[in-house]
């Protein structure tokens, strides 16, 4: 029977214990620690305990996994399972907490937060000195210091006195006094005793202290019942005028429980209301349509050039104002709008001296997609997009506005807490739309050190790393902008998560309407207690650990999620009408969406009067004039609307466009400063008369031509104010066509988001650091025989020229294995672990078990080179 292995020393030997798959969910979990991949296990045990690593790794833990964290950190160094049991359960042995420490333990030791066995579990010491209460950093806890650490720089008399107090026998030193406290302190029994006679005002005292702040102020000349803590350790000074009461009282008082309200179970995301599936798919792809329409509307506005840029970056004030009202929407939706084409890359800045917005070539390829696949783009942009519109209006921490389109709006947490609100949406039952109050509860659960809250040391005591008041942390704001951005979007309908939405996340319907209450305790048994605990005595779903978060699509994955969306989207659309409704009124009505070249030509014969489930249109005489501007002919117009109507051209309508078109062109405005020519000298006549062209300053040049000062452009909106239809035309004669032409960006790619860290490593990343990891443990902890000048512990092996050249060759002949030192062309020095093949030509080529190929090595970089141990 072989002896079982000794107890790991360091967490680097944890690490070492490990398999590959527990290093793998290590580095997947915090995939800092391969950035750039360790040289063996000690160097990954170091990193995984620096102090930026170690709060990372406390950032992403859930609430009672951090309150697991926080116990640790007040109990003793090595705990046993069963004091950490007793911290979090209390001595009446919380059934809940019993049955998810387990795998709130298991956590802990898969993050490397925790090493050891179950009889002596110890704290990471970066992670203890971030969590263990302080007099300038109180604890999470509510706890204040040992009574050990409290009496470290007390007087040995004043101890002693203390002792004798509480009816102890006196010591020799002042260490054993402390401890004899300590043992008082930590026996129920006698503990309760001496507490039973205390004055009521002393009990009153600690009753107040108990769960936090420990910490009191006291006068020169403390009141009886204050003198009577005092003199018994039960509350001990900690400065001159500031006592604190120690935790072993605390944790009697509290009944051995170093949280007043630990939460081993995620509060449950409830419902507000419940609608048909049918009813919410439905509004869902209706909102859809009206996000890309809202888009296409956006960019039309910038087609000839938009907003202009401001210096700092971003949009004026005043410009998403005018955004706002030309999309007919609030100002912060306008911004989420305009954030949302920028993210897609739909919309940028030109570049020019005179730098605008305006729409990128990438919109035209977009426009010519399939309406499902237009939404899939935007949709997966919102989702993966670090940029935060409700930022927008707000201030940065140099008290400068916030501008949409401007710098600063990227907040790295952004996806990830998008997509697991949507992700607590999917595990609701169809149709449900959820409590908002719930929501936020749950999402303050799962990350409670998020946000501006985050620090784990510094500001006001909290209760479980939960913020006593402040303003709301960025998380939870991001968290209740997510549904109305998700309903603007059409993700989700009325509240709820669509068909399509869920298909977006790569998410299955939920099987059973109870999805979203999930049951208490821990499923796993990976990180264990002893096996016959309260908590294995458990009905099985009683155990079960509701799921983790799942981690955002990868870029490959949320690709055929969100084809898997259009699909189901496409269905839903309204199909394009190619005809209106034409009213004698000079109206047309759209009963529904129009297809592409209808709208647009459309959009240039008429004026936009109201939008809703059917758009009106009406027909002016300056509208008409645009059309003809854009060099269509009356008899096109007329074909055009008899082609698309369903009902005959009124007649109002048909004289509406012979009238304009009769006018139109009569009269010619081209460049020379500007000059008008017409062939009827009486209309030339009838301007000069009419006092309102004075502005223009016009003057005969002959009988059919009028030179003006001013320039082509503000002639011939001066003669169209004054009721002509004069048409421009080029320095040959010719008439201008004002086609509506697109003003174009050069080809500009979508933002990049910002990371939140180092992007989590995929397969094939994670097997290569890890066999690296392995290789380079094997090097540097392999015995060795002596050779050469012997290396101190971790340096490389150094012999001469001679030596290394004739081991090298010794180990051809015999296939012994050898340990050398390297360095490479960068000056880079590492160990090696090598079986030589061949010495020749001033090169070894061997295996090398640390890269597991076989590679080609010059001598001269070889250091030093040793045997390996018989062993």
């Amino acid at each position: 029977m072989s002896n079982p292995a000794p107890p790991p020393r360091s967490l680097a030997e944890a690490l070492r214990a490990r398999d590959d798959a527990s290093l793998a969910v290590l580095l997947r979990s915090r995939p800092d620690l391969i950035t750039p991949v360790p040289t063996d296990l000690t160097q990954l045990a170091t990193r995984a305990g620096t102090r930026a690593s170690v709060l990372r790794a406390l950032e992403r833990l859930d609430l009672f996994a951090l309150q697991t964290a926080q116990a640790l950190a007040v109990a003793a160094d090595p705990a046993s399972y069963d004091e950490l049991r007793g911290l979090l359960a209390g001595d009446a042995g919380d059934r809940a907490v019993v049955a998810a420490l387990p795998d709130a333990l298991a956590t802990l030791r898969e993050q490397a937060l925790v090493w050891g066995g179950d009889d002596r579990l110890r704290l990471v010491r970066t992670a203890r000195e971030v969590l263990a209460p302080t007099p300038q950093h109180p604890s999470p806890t509510g706890l204040g210091p040992t009574v050990q650490e409290t009496t470290a720089g007390m007087s040995p008399g004043r101890i002693q006195e203390i002792v004798t107090a509480a009816g102890l026998p006196s010591t020799h030193d002042p260490v054993s006094a402390a401890a004899a406290l300590s043992a008082l302190f930590t026996d129920r029994g006698r503990m309760a005793a001496l507490l039973a006679g205390a004055p009521a005002e002393s009990r009153e005292v600690l009753t107040r202290l108990v769960w936090g702040p420990p910490y009191g102020q006291v006068t020169p000349e403390p009141a009886a019942h204050l003198r009577w803590l005092l003199d018994r350790g039960l509350l001990l000074p900690t400065a001159p005028g500031t006592v604190v009461l120690p935790r072993e009282v605390a944790l009697h008082l509290r009944e051995g429980r170093a949280h007043r309200a630990p939460e081993a179970v995620p509060p449950p995301v409830g419902t507000a209301a419940t609608h048909p599936a049918q009813i919410v798919d439905a509004t869902a792809a209706g909102q859809a349509y009206t996000a890309l329409a809202t888009v296409e509307e956006l960019l039309k506005e910038w087609d000839e050039g938009g907003p202009t840029v401001l210096r700092a970056g971003g949009l004026s004030v005043r410009d998403l104002k005018r955004t706002a009202v030309a999309l007919d929407v609030s100002e912060p939706v306008a911004a989420f709008w305009v954030e949302l084409a920028y993210a897609a890359g739909l919309l940028a800045s030109d570049g020019e001296a005179d730098e605008r917005y305006a729409a990128t070539p990438a919109y035209d390829a977009w426009l010519e997609l399939p309406p499902a696949e237009r939404w899939a783009r935007l949709a997966e942009a919102w989702l993966t997009a670090t940029r935060t519109a409700g930022l927008v209006g707000g201030r940065d921490t140099k008290d400068r506005t916030l501008a949409a389109l401007g710098p600063g709006l990227d907040r790295s947490v952004a996806p990830e807490v998008r997509h697991r609100v949507l992700g607590l949406l999917a595990a609701l039952p169809e149709g449900a739309a959820p409590d908002l109050g719930s929501l936020l509860a749950r999402l303050r659960w799962e990350r409670p050190l998020r946000g501006p809250v985050a620090t784990p040391v510094g500001g006001p005591a909290r209760e479980g790393g939960r913020p006593q008041g402040g303003d709301e942390d960025l998380r939870s704001r991001i968290a209740r902008w997510t549904p109305t951005e998700a309903e603007l979007l059409g993700i989700t309908g009325r509240g709820a998560l669509s068909a399509h939405g869920r298909a977006l996340l790569g998410a299955s319907a939920p099987a059973a309407s109870a999805a979203s209450v999930p049951a208490p305790g821990g499923g796993r048994r990976t990180g264990g207690g002893p096996a016959d605990g309260p908590g294995d005595k458990l009905p099985a779903h009683h155990r079960q650990r509701p799921p983790a978060p799942r981690a955002p699509l990868s870029p490959g994955e949320l690709v055929a999620a969100s084809a898997a969306a259009a699909g189901l989207l496409a269905p839903l659309l309204p199909e394009p009408l190619d005809h209106v409704l034409l009213q004698a009124d000079l109206t047309a009505v759209a009963p529904g969406p129009l297809e592409r070249p209808l709208a647009e030509t459309l959009g240039v014969l008429a004026d936009v009067e109201s939008k809703g489930g059917a758009t009106v249109y009406r027909f002016t005489p300056a509208s008409v004039r645009r059309a003809l501007d854009a060099g269509r002919t009356a008899a096109e117009l007329h074909a055009f609307l008899t082609a698309h109507s369903r009902t005959p051209v009124p007649q109002p309508l048909a004289y509406l466009i012979d009238d304009v078109a009769r006018k139109h062109g009569r009269l010619r405005v081209g460049a020379a400063s500007a000059y008008v020519r017409c062939d009827d000298d009486t209309l030339l006549n009838e301007i000069l008369a009419d006092r309102r062209s004075a502005a223009l300053r016009l003057r005969r040049l002959a009988p059919t031509v009028l030179a003006a000062q001013a320039d082509p452009a503000a002639l011939l909106e001066g003669l169209r104010a004054m009721g002509y239809a004069p048409a421009a035309e080029s320095a040959e004669g010719d008439v201008l066509i004002a086609r509506a032409h697109a003003h174009r960006t050069p080809p500009r790619a979508a933002p990049e988001p910002v990371p939140d860290g180092p992007p989590a490593p995929d397969a094939t990343l994670l097997s290569a650091a890890i066999r690296a990891i392995r290789a380079g443990d094997l090097a540097a902890t392999t015995p060795r025989k002596p050779a050469g000048v012997p290396a101190p512990a971790g340096d490389l092996p150094r012999t001469s020229s001679a030596e290394t050249l004739a081991t090298m060759q010794a180990a051809v002949l015999t296939g012994e294995t050898l340990w050398i030192g390297y360095v490479n062309p960068e000056g880079a020095a590492s160990q090696r672990v090598i079986a030589p093949i061949r010495v020749e030509g001033g090169f070894v080529t061997a295996y090398d078990h640390t890269a597991d190929e076989v590679r080609t090595y010059p001598l001269h970089r070889v250091t030093g080179v040793a045997e390996l141990a018989d062993d």
